[in-house]
């Protein structure tokens, strides 16, 4: 009988034992679950994080300078005696009615310029002339028609034109290369 027991005693013993295995194996086992979801929530955020700083940086570099020149502006009017009133670049944009601004997808509405064939069609710039405005003026390259570096701002008239642009020698940064 005290075999019995003993027998009885070492089963129930094995069986605790076998139990507590089951037990701890589970426990760690959720809670390797709970972090690995964990890990994943935070690799989620990271992402989105990420994706924000991303968007910021890119809307940052809209507007830094790609590449930096000097040249003569001199403006023109859509007026003029031998313009057709048709921009050089496509589309072909009309300006005969007084037009002298484009609104562009990525940075509205902008002013046009003439240049030479050294800036390609689409380039938006940025430059400063206290004449014209006292904030740094947009403008995007839709016409042709001068040497160099110069640039040919498009105005209502000849007459505004001569009277508020004339020839100035200036600096501007291009923020954009072409379309």
């Amino acid at each position: 009988m005290n075999k019995n027991i003993f027998r009885s005693i070492k089963r129930v013993i094995e069986l605790s034992l076998i139990l507590l295995v089951v037990i701890f194996v589970e426990s760690s086992t959720n809670k390797k679950e709970i972090k690995i979801l964990n890990d994943s929530y935070n690799k989620a955020i990271d992402l989105s994080t990420m994706a924000l700083k991303l968007k910021e940086d890119i809307k940052n570099d809209l507007y830094s300078a790609k590449d930096t020149f000097t040249g003569d502006l001199t403006g023109y009017g859509a007026d003029c005696a031998l313009c057709s009133g048709r921009l050089a670049c496509l589309p072909n944009y009309y300006v005969k009615d007084g037009t002298d601004t484009y609104t562009d997808l990525t940075y509205g509405t902008v002013r046009i310029v003439a240049s030479s064939k050294n800036l390609a069609c689409g380039t938006v710039l940025r430059f400063n002339n206290p004449k014209i405005s006292s904030e740094p003026i947009l403008a995007i390259v839709l016409d042709r028609g001068v040497l160099g570096n110069d640039l040919d701002l498009l105005t209502p008239s000849e007459a505004y034109a001569y009277q508020y642009i004339g020839r100035t020698s200036i600096t501007y940064d291009v923020l954009r290369n072409g379309w």
